[in-house]
């Protein structure tokens, strides 16, 4: 019994550390570090040429919006190049994108999926950085002077945006969930970027040095994580600059916000097998103790001990009695309200009763539960490298 309450303390413990404990370890690792870090990084007064680059898959209902807001971007016209590559689409995206002639467009009717557009697009770049974002996303009026500005430390190879989620209802299931999620996960990115280097980009809004970028695996399923970890693993930072946002409303519904985390799910396992060299503490100590505590911990611990700790917890709970008050009865009774609030959020969504506090453990619950089918489909070689936009709401 006393082993199985060792077990139970440390899965839970790190449970806590996953989702907590990281981010209060993090800002007391800031909060030191600005004591006896004082470093300034000198402007540099002539800014460079760069391109906006966007690989697209049947966008059609968002490319004059996406556009308008790509020329209304604070940054010299003569230094902003925009390219699309809108390979596979059949909805007529490209012959919209074919109207503004300050808008370079490659396409091929076959679809290979977003990486391989990538590849294709990134051959004909030269301009000193690629900004790279999506189609459905628009992006805060100084965003590239702030993607920019962040380049003038010659040790930052790749530049991380905030993503922002709207909703028109903020009270539904996916909005207020997703909202949240990004809340703390833009918190947790900046103190990784100001402790040392954001672990990964997010394909809404990130931009690398050009000479930087080096093609990854035809079957990448995170195209975005993948360039930007390689770019960090090779010795460069990944600065996170949430002055420069990408906004976009957030899944219609759970059942499409579900379908996007199940594929992040799968291309975090092929990610975790693909990048050793983070996890190499030799190799980079700083990278690997972000990387291990940001992403693998939540990817494939969480998920996996949180049903270990439940039924440990209520096995406990029967050998000492029931009628015995302890702690273990107390975290058994939490861990149940947990999940009767989750089943409380999923009935009230699917009948479209809004009461924000009980989407939060419902979108929590999610998460975990899409990180199981991930890896199911990762092991069967199911997920298919063709991306497959998740609805947005209106």
């Amino acid at each position: 019994m006393l082993l199985l309450e060792v077990i139970f303390w440390i899965l839970l413990v790190l449970v806590f550390y996953s989702y907590l404990g990281y981010g209060l370890l993090l800002y007391v690792l800031v909060a030191l570090k600005k004591l006896f870090d004082a470093k300034k990084i000198s402007a540099d007064t002539e800014l460079p040429e760069v391109t906006l680059f966007v690989a697209a898959y049947n966008e059609r209902d968002y490319v004059d919006e996406k556009v308008k807001n790509s020329l209304l971007l604070n940054y010299p016209k003569d230094k902003l190049h925009f390219l699309w590559v809108t390979d596979g689409s059949n909805d007529g995206t490209q012959d919209l994108i074919a109207k503004y002639s300050n808008i370079q467009v490659l396409h091929n009717p076959d679809r290979a999926g977003k990486i391989n557009a990538i590849h294709r697009g990134m051959k004909i770049i030269n301009t000193p950085i690629v900004i790279f974002c999506d189609a459905n996303t628009m992006l805060s009026q100084n965003s590239i002077l702030e993607i920019v500005k962040a380049f003038n430390d010659s040790k930052v190879g790749c530049v991380a945006g905030e993503k922002r989620i709207f909703h028109k209802d903020v009270d539904s299931a996916v909005g207020s969930g997703e909202g949240l999620y990004w809340k703390y996960e833009s918190f947790l990115k900046r103190m990784d970027s100001e402790f040392y280097t954001t672990v990964g980009a997010a394909g809404e809004l990130f931009a690398i040095r050009t000479v930087l970028f080096n093609e990854v695996e035809k079957d990448t399923l995170l195209d975005d994580f993948m360039m930007s970890m390689r770019i960090a693993i090779n010795g460069h930072l990944i600065k996170y600059v949430p002055e420069a946002y990408a906004y976009e409303s957030s899944s219609a519904n759970v059942k499409e916000e579900l379908k996007r985390k199940i594929r992040i799910a799968a291309g975090a396992v092929q990610s975790t097998f693909r990048l050793k060299q983070a996890l190499n503490p030799f190799h980079d100590f700083r990278l690997t103790f972000q990387f291990i505590s940001h992403k693998i911990s939540r990817w494939l611990f969480v998920p996996f001990a949180l049903p270990i700790i439940f039924i440990l917890n209520a096995f406990i709970v029967y050998n000492k009695g029931f009628l015995v008050v302890s702690i273990y009865q107390i975290i058994l009774f939490l861990q149940i309200l947990f999940y009767f609030i989750t089943i409380v959020g999923w009935y009230f969504q699917s009948i479209n009763i809004k009461v924000k506090v009980l989407f939060v453990p419902y979108y929590i619950f999610m998460m975990n539960y899409a990180s199981w089918i991930g890896l199911i489909r990762y092991i069967k070689g199911s997920q298919s490298v063709n991306w497959e936009r998740a609805k947005r709401s209106a």
